[in-house]
């Protein structure tokens, strides 16, 4: 597909995307458009685009969100349970961990983790997130005793569970090397970990909002070490807070090369900075979150740079909120996230946007765009598609309410 100078300043379409576009703009997506890998200065281009010129890129990532996944647009009826809150890491973007001293801190005990895994098997769920803070006196095999108690308590559920950061804090913990710790877990029941604690994959940025966290070495040693062990994650980019644009780039090139080495991420996820309780914005160290151009601009910029690696860009409603989710979708995204049931690391740095929404609820959002919602299992195989017109219809919830149950339990997306 090539631009021609008549198309330059018009509006981009559906059967001509990159109308409208600087000559610049038109060349980068037209690479995009054409299956090349992407160069840092082509990411870098398309980073820093605006006005007609973000239009093409959103309308190319659009264009390749069809190509790639059609109009289906995917969910998970799942769990979340956070197990404990109380946290030694100290992450500056973080309103959600406290010390083990805290009037509200807290600690599941197993029986509770399990109750709780048997009533998410009986709500329907398919989907256990489960992570936590990192006390000091953790015993490092609790993450096993975890992974026992839940299979026992619902054994078909799939186990989504331990970001890289808790896998280092495990593997020191017990002395394990990371892929002996990797390969307990899995035999413990373990089936997919979520990537996060990603942040921005660049240790001078990690200095400034994770300065106690994992490196990215390490965190790139046990994404891939798991991939290679057959446990697959996702991946993520926390955007909004101290980072610059070329930083999205390098962070999503850096996970495409992952990608092109194992094929182990299931999805891409940007999650916006919720900056309203961090100490990182309290102390003026950090701007307050993304602005509308970015949260469509970052969505888009997946799409186009990770095209032909990771098929699948999720949205974080709980985030966005519900109207900037479904903008999002047309802007290269497919997946809607989840159900949560419970959600509260966003809460806690200041999200408004609550902690539960049901299927029926999130396939009627999905319909208002003219998609067609389809609930998948974590490895996004999908488990039933839905038409596109039905007579169960339940509107757009103005935010989100909240659960039957105690807010205790936080995203594997909706954390960082």
């Amino acid at each position: 597909m090539s631009s021609s100078a008549s198309s330059i300043g018009r509006a981009p379409t559906r059967d001509d995307p990159l109308r409208g576009a600087s000559r610049g703009i038109a060349a980068a997506l037209e690479r995009a458009l054409a299956g090349h890998e992407p160069s840092f200065g082509d990411g870098l281009l398309l980073a820093e685009c605006q006005g007609a010129d973000l239009d093409a890129l959103i309308s190319v990532a659009d264009h390749l969100r069809r190509e790639t996944v059609g109009d289906i647009v995917t969910y998970v009826a799942n769990r979340n349970i956070n197990f404990t809150n109380v946290c030694f890491v100290g992450c500056e973007f973080c309103g959600f961990g406290r010390s083990a001293r805290a009037a509200d801190a807290y600690t599941l005990s197993l029986e509770e983790i399990a109750a709780k895994a048997r009533e998410a098997e009986a709500l329907g769920a398919t989907e256990l997130c489960i992570q936590g803070g990192l006390p000091k006196d953790l015993d490092g095999y609790f993450y096993r005793d975890i992974l026992r108690a839940v299979r026992a308590a619902a054994p078909e559920l799939h186990i989504h569970a331990f970001s890289p950061m808790e896998i280092a804090y495990g593997a020191e913990k017990t002395g394990l090397s990371i892929r002996d710790f990797l390969q307990m877990l899995k035999d413990e029941g373990l089936n997919t970990i979520p990537g996060t604690a990603a942040e921005i994959l660049d240790d001078r940025i990690r200095a400034q909002v994770s300065p106690r966290k994992l490196p990215v070495a390490l965190w790139v040693e046990i994404v891939t070490t798991a991939h290679r062990l057959g446990i697959r994650s996702s991946s993520t980019m926390m955007y909004g807070s101290v980072e610059e644009p070329a930083d999205w780039v390098r962070h999503m090139l850096l996970l495409r090369r992952i990608q092109s080495d194992t094929g182990g991420f299931t999805e891409f996820v940007p999650l916006a900075f919720i900056h309203e309780q961090t100490r990182l914005y309290r102390r003026g160290r950090a701007r307050g979150g993304a602005t509308g151009r970015e949260h469509h601009l970052v969505h888009a910029l997946a799409r186009a740079l990770l095209h032909g690696a990771i098929p699948n860009v999720q949205v974080s409603w709980v985030k966005l909120g519900f109207p900037l989710a479904l903008d999002c979708l047309n802007a290269g995204a497919n997946d809607f996230s989840g159900t949560l049931m419970e959600e509260s690391i966003s809460k806690s740095a200041g999200a408004t946007f609550g902690e539960y929404v049901s299927p029926e609820e999130i396939r009627s959002m999905i319909r208002s765009i003219g998609r067609i919602p389809a609930e998948r299992t974590t490895d996004y195989r999908i488990r039933q598609q839905f038409t596109l017109q039905t007579s169960e219809f339940v509107g757009i919830p103005p935010r989100l309410r909240v659960g039957q149950t105690q807010a205790l339990a936080a995203h594997s997306h909706g954390g960082y």
